[in-house]
């Protein structure tokens, strides 16, 4: 790395830059006490992995990046899973739910897999985790809360919170209401006799021997270690705990989590230690602007973007604007394809002090691959819309005349795209499709264009076709001339929105697009 482009990252106005800076302050007097900068991301398991827990990562990761770009100071990325957590509810979207209702407050991990993949629900979701993670090539270190717990690398962390035990309960009963204070305590024991994390009053705790006391579900009272798996803590000491054991140096979160992350701040000092960096950003929404949830299974899920389109197309998504609230749901796909596609496509031609503002930079860890992609998605869906397509090989014989070097071998990425139009087209387009009669004016500029598409040479370019589209508009009384498109769109494609015409006729053909129009007009497409 030059020197200049290290200068250049330093200064960069991209957001993963401006939090590596964050990093870069907190190590000028001193280097990391465990020798490598600690970037974590949590993640709780109870419901089946949804693309906001995964925003997690991808930003961190880039974060991450930015931050190795500025410094020499050797990093490492470990996803947590607190897989030891009681399951408080059964989600609606999995099966086998009645087995699972009769396990609710047991770790997730001694739960059975409803879907009888794995040897328990919580080692299901954690493997679900790691397959999205790994379709994108991250480069990071699984954890789980189950081996850290049982194991006793924990034991440290936890006898030093028994030792804290009351200046942690002196920080959190403040922000419980009056009933939650009369019970609260950091330490959960597991039952001995039900194997359930249990929220109990803590009879007595003993910090020299390190234990407590709790009377269990069925009375009797018993004295166990904090230690060894014997007891988890409640999640926000938990929190602070393994910032505290771990010597994390970054975390991002959700908005909605500030108020928690202001009191593990709280919680970790007074333990001793420094609570990491962070960066709170804005919530995933769906379709109905409502907050995305594991449990009720709104929004997409992983599986789903990906059937739709490619990888990177997600990882643009996460990374633009992640301060300001987003809608996640079907309809954002195809302009989040389309957008990836015109960064990568300037990247080679950008200054390399440019470069490192394109948002494929941080995407692919500063070295994007070449993109050859002379379609755009939203035309592949078009195209695949009016041609009925619902194999590869219908739409690649429009594209080969439109872009003759094109092939599934010479151009992959494309022929990715070829797949999930298909996909798209056949799930959405397709079902959607909402065609109309034309309106007297439409009829006439239809024929219009129909036949001064018969005086054009098959070779015309886009610009010569969508000039004579416009002018064929303003000689027709359309209100405005978007009405002429928004006809278009609606007598031949079905559909509320529709491409740039131009484009779409030399793709499409001249003689399929009067064929096209004729059919229409006849009241073809209002039969089928």
């Amino acid at each position: 790395m030059t020197a200049e482009l290290r200068e250049a990252a330093q200064n960069g106005r991209a957001w993963p830059f401006e939090e590596a800076r964050k990093l870069v302050a907190r190590f000028e007097k001193a280097p990391p006490a465990n020798g490598y900068v600690l970037f974590e991301t949590g993640y709780g398991p109870s419901g089946l992995p949804h693309i906001g827990t995964f925003g997690e990562v991808v930003r961190t990761s880039m974060v991450r990046h930015a931050f190795n770009t500025m410094s020499d100071l050797p990093t490492r990325l470990f996803c947590f899973s607190d897989d030891m957590d009681g399951l408080r509810k059964v989600p609606d979207n999995i099966p086998n739910r009645e087995m699972v209702a009769q396990h609710l407050g047991k770790p997730l991990t001694t739960i059975p897999d409803p879907f009888g993949t794995h040897e328990s629900f919580g080692h299901h979701n954690n493997a679900r985790l790691r397959g999205f993670l790994d379709s994108f090539g991250f480069q990071y270190e699984f954890q789980s809360a189950t081996d850290w717990y049982k194991s006793g690398r924990f034991d440290r962390a936890l006898l030093n919170v028994l030792a804290h035990y009351d200046a942690v309960m002196a920080l959190m009963l403040p922000t419980l209401g009056e009933e939650r204070r009369e019970t609260y305590s950091p330490f959960l024991p597991i039952s001995p006799s039900t194997g359930r994390v249990l929220q109990v009053p803590v009879i007595a705790h003993d910090a020299a021997a390190g234990t407590i006391t709790f009377k269990d579900e069925d009375g009797a009272v018993h004295e166990v270690p904090v230690t060894g798996g014997h007891c988890k803590l409640q999640w926000k000491p938990d929190w602070a705990m393994r910032w505290f054991a771990l010597g994390v140096d970054y975390e991002m979160s959700g908005k909605d989590l500030i108020p928690s992350v202001q009191l593990a701040q709280k919680i970790v000092r007074a333990l001793g230690g420094t609570p990491p960096e962070g960066f709170s950003y804005e919530l995933f929404l769906d379709d109905k602007g409502q907050k995305i949830s594991k449990s009720r299974g709104n929004g997409l899920a992983v599986e789903d973007w990906l059937r739709y389109a490619p990888p990177e197309s997600l990882s643009l998504y996460m990374y633009q604007q992640p301060r300001r609230a987003k809608k996640l749901y079907f309809d954002v796909i195809p302009r989040a394809v389309d957008e990836y596609i015109t960064f990568a496509e300037k990247f080679p031609g950008e200054a390399p002090l440019a470069q490192i503002e394109n948002p494929v930079w941080h995407i692919h860890a500063g070295a994007p691959p070449a993109l050859d992609c002379p379609l755009t998605f939203t035309m592949l869906l078009n195209l695949a819309g009016v041609a009925n397509a619902e194999d590869p090989s219908v739409l690649w014989g429009f594209i080969s005349r439109y872009a003759p070097a094109a092939t599934p071998a010479a151009s992959p990425f494309l022929g990715r795209l070829v797949e999930y139009a298909i996909n798209y087209y056949r799930d959405f387009v397709k079902p959607a499709k909402n065609f109309r009669a034309a309106t007297d004016v439409e009829r006439a500029a239809l024929l219009e264009l129909s036949a001064k598409l018969a005086d054009m040479p098959a070779d015309s370019t886009a610009e010569a076709i969508q000039t004579e589209v416009y002018e064929i508009g303003k000689r027709h009384p359309f209100p405005e001339l978007k009405d002429w498109f928004k006809g278009i769109y609606a007598v031949l494609f079905g559909q509320a929105e529709g491409p740039r015409m131009g484009s779409f006729i030399q793709l499409y053909g001249i003689v399929e697009t009067q064929a096209l129009i004729a059919d229409a007009l006849s009241g073809g497409f209002l039969k089928a």
